[in-house]
């Protein structure tokens, strides 16, 4: 029995779905025909590759090897047929890069979007900044190309290359009176009991601030917890208290015009901005590209001195 790629495909979107039944649908195949190449690949490599419950189906430890190969095999062989397709000799394909929620690096999408239509219009460009995923989990696993992440500290299965430092502010409703002068940054003790709304404890922003908080011995009302950057713009405008964030997620985000933006003292709140990809995993051409003109993007970035934005 040779291992091909129809039967790779197979395991892997039964992987990712849980269900054989699930699976069959979304590759328009009889279930009895998937099942008979999962046992014709756990029968080559002499391994169980896959655990069936009530629950569902999950991978083995056998399985979770195979299924990294195999996303790595098929995104390669995939990427191979474009570049045959392509009579032209730009670069072409696809390219998924995430951008960490509640950073710089969210306010980067639009710029990007445009040099790479620019200098590359042949590469789909695929952005995610959603919550809902841990980017470095995405890019290990080959389902992302590369992303902007908070992360200073070594991540197994990740190279991790630090960019630039950001430094969190205080957002408030318009004309909202808070202690000292406007213009003077304020102290994180000032917070206790001012109402807050953060992002959830699960986002790495939240626990930097929560931290912070602790040293100051600050104690805030969270009145809410938040994972949308528009809703949660849209709650600091109506008055329903202030938030943390880099300033220039302010600035760059139409939602919070209008905003009262603050400098925040002892403790500051600063958390490091990190490419991530893969350390197993090769980029391809549209990878390649993309991330070169990712860097000369926070390269400008950097050169034009944003508010709270400095070197790694």
């Amino acid at each position: 029995m040779s291992v091909d790629f129809r039967k790779l495909r197979s395991f892997v979107k039964i992987v990712d779905t849980g269900s054989v039944s699930r699976a069959a649908a979304i590759l328009r195949t009889a279930q009895p025909a998937l099942s008979q190449q999962i046992a014709a690949l756990e029968a080559h490599f002499k391994h169980k590759l896959l655990i069936r419950s009530n629950v569902g189906i999950t991978p083995t430890e056998a399985g979770l090897i195979l299924y990294r190969h195999a996303q790595l095999m098929l995104k390669q062989i995939d990427q191979a047929q474009i570049d045959i397709n392509q009579s032209a000799r730009s670069v072409a394909g696809r390219v998924s890069i995430g951008l960490a929620t509640y950073s710089t690096s969210s306010a980067l999408s639009l710029p990007l979007l445009r040099e790479m239509k620019a200098k590359h219009p042949k590469i789909v460009v695929h952005i995610n900044d959603s919550f809902g995923h841990i980017l470095s989990e995405l890019i290990m696993t080959g389902k992302m190309d590369m992303a902007l992440i908070y992360a200073a500290d070594p991540i197994k299965g990740v190279t991790l290359q630090p960019l630039f430092r950001e430094e969190m502010f205080l957002v408030s409703p318009p004309g909202m009176e808070l202690p000292g002068d406007p213009a003077e940054p304020l102290p994180v003790s000032a917070l206790n009991e001012l109402s807050l709304l953060l992002p959830s404890k699960g986002h790495l922003l939240r626990r930097l601030i929560d931290e912070a908080l602790a040293r100051a011995r600050a104690t805030p009302d969270v009145v809410s917890e938040i994972e949308s950057v528009p809703a949660l713009g849209a709650a600091v405008l109506d008055g329903l208290g202030s938030t943390i964030l880099p300033a220039s997620v302010v600035t760059e985000t139409s939602g919070f015009a209008g905003a009262h933006v603050r400098a925040l003292t002892k403790p500051v709140i600063d958390a490091t901005v990190s490419l991530c990809v893969s350390d197993h995993l090769p980029l391809s051409e549209p990878a390649l590209a993309a991330r070169s003109v990712l860097l000369d993007i926070v390269g400008k970035l950097m050169s034009s001195h944003h508010q709270g934005i400095r070197p790694a």
